[in-house]
């Protein structure tokens, strides 16, 4: 009877694992035992950070506007009440880019929210 080779499972596991690490210093590249804990973590790594990821957008497109509305004399929460009062529905995405790249557009915006604040609104001190 003719010898069964049993390999071909383990070393398509083994060569799938390895070939996620590759890049990896060190014995995390080319041993199968640390390989795998080190593109384990790595999937942990990136499944939190895809989350962190869009935090740290929001925050920074928060800030953007934010110091575009401080230039026109009112403060980030007073700029979206504002928006909310005036019936403007863009998001903090668009309105970060406008403040960016379209200062023209986003002063127009600031004075339609500026006008649905209701008299004696907070400014910016």
């Amino acid at each position: 009877m003719a010898r069964v080779k049993r390999g071909t499972t383990t070393n398509a596991k083994h060569k799938r694992i390895l070939g996620a690490a590759k890049g990896y210093y060190g014995r995390r590249k080319n041993t199968i035992r640390i390989a795998r804990q080190a593109v384990e973590k790595a999937g942990q790594y990136a499944y939190r950070d895809r989350k962190v990821k869009k935090r740290s957008f929001r925050a920074l497109w928060i800030q953007r506007i934010n110091a575009a509305v401080r230039a026109e004399g009112l403060t980030y929460g007073v700029f979206m009440h504002g928006l909310k009062l005036a019936g403007i529905e863009l998001d903090r995405k668009v309105l970060a880019d406008l403040a960016m790249h379209e200062g023209a557009a986003f002063s127009g915006i600031i004075a339609q929210a500026k006008a649905a604040l209701p008299e004696g609104a907070r400014v910016a001190a």
